[in-house]
């Protein structure tokens, strides 16, 4: 497919422009697919505003977004799960397929691992995009391309709780009710978490996640968070989440953990290097576990959205254009407590 296509660069940190390129060739096992949504995620924001996300340092423009669906417009050679036409979510990483992680089935830990607007490899905020077909997730017909974005930030969610291994009648503890916080308290919900309690800084996110099925929110800018939770929880909660990303929250979870628990930590910082009381762990005997991406869990978002048993469309309260984009950026930074999940659509 000949013809140019818009990109949009992040050309310094809360700046990005908009550029002309050529749109890709489809190469064998690739197909090329029109961009429609792309959704704003925690480490893209982490780069417009800082420049990084813990040691990985941007030096020069870069391309952000990985929250993606869209309509396949062309295929390449030997692909036959995908054609023309076919709405689909797309996968953003893909692994080397030979190494220990991929044959043992956890691709996202590949070394060799190509993850969109993870540096070196660009991002997905452009027109086009020409990707490996096999990473490509055909969305059944009462699933929209809007939602097929918000598969990707739903698998980190469904990743978080299955590796806080949320059982039927157990209690929970979320920190953060942003997108990731929010699609944890949904899986962690559909695995049959009883009692979940979340905690975030602002009232009207708080406002989503009861709506979604919080049993107990908790305004750390009004409450003793820790406090709170023993006083809701007891001992406190079998899992705690940390989905916020936040030095101050990170720090929190090994307080509010009960002894024997589970703490999964989900969010990732800007800074690389925080302090943690390891004594509040290790005398409780807290087993620590930590979110990188997510593996083999497209198919089971797509299903359970399909499915009707995850609502993802309440999730969204902003929608931008592409040539809106850096203020797109700017207004989830700069309006934080209003943003739940920002969404550009191409």
């Amino acid at each position: 497919m000949k013809g140019k296509m818009k990109v949009v660069y992040l050309t310094e940190p809360g700046k990005m422009e908009i550029a002309e390129e050529p749109i890709p060739e489809v190469t064998p096992g690739n197909a090329l697919v029109r961009i429609e949504y792309n959704g704003i995620c925690g480490s893209d924001v982490h780069f417009f505003k800082d420049g990084r996300v813990g040691d990985c340092v941007l030096t020069d423009k870069f391309v952000l977004g990985h929250e993606v669906s869209g309509t396949v417009v062309e295929v390449g050679e030997g692909v036959t799960n995908v054609k023309a036409g076919d709405r689909v979510a797309l996968e953003p990483g893909y692994g080397c397929g030979k190494c220990e992680y991929c044959k043992t089935g956890r691709y996202n830990l590949c070394p060799e691992m190509k993850f969109f607007a993870a540096p070196p490899v660009s991002g997905a905020l452009k027109e086009y995009v020409s990707h490996p077909a096999d990473m490509c997730f055909k969305l059944p017909d009462n699933v929209s391309t809007m939602e097929g974005a918000l598969v990707e930030p739903l698998a980190v969610g469904l990743h978080a709780a299955s590796l806080g291994d949320v059982s039927l009648g157990q209690s929970v503890v979320i920190l953060g009710a942003g997108c990731i916080g929010l699609v944890t308290l949904l899986a962690a919900k559909a695995r049959g978490a009883a009692k979940a309690v979340v905690v975030d800084l602002f009232e009207k996110r708080l406002e989503f996640a009861r709506n979604m099925g919080a049993d107990v929110t908790i305004n750390a800018s009004e409450e003793n968070v820790i406090d709170r939770i023993h006083e809701i929880l007891g001992e406190g909660p079998d899992v705690v989440f940390e989905t916020a990303g936040s030095p101050a929250t990170i720090a929190q979870t090994s307080w509010i953990s009960k002894k024997g628990g589970t703490i999964v930590l989900v969010g990732m910082s800007a800074q690389s290097e925080i302090t943690y009381n390891f004594y509040q762990i290790m005398q409780k005997e807290v087993t620590i576990k930590c979110v990188f991406r997510y593996r083999n869990l497209y198919p089971v978002a797509i299903a359970a959205i399909a499915g009707g048993r995850i609502n993802v469309k309440q999730i969204v309260t902003h929608e931008f254009t592409l040539e809106q984009s850096n203020e797109a950026f700017s207004t989830v930074v700069e309006d934080a407590q209003n943003v739940v999940k920002g969404i550009i659509k191409m």
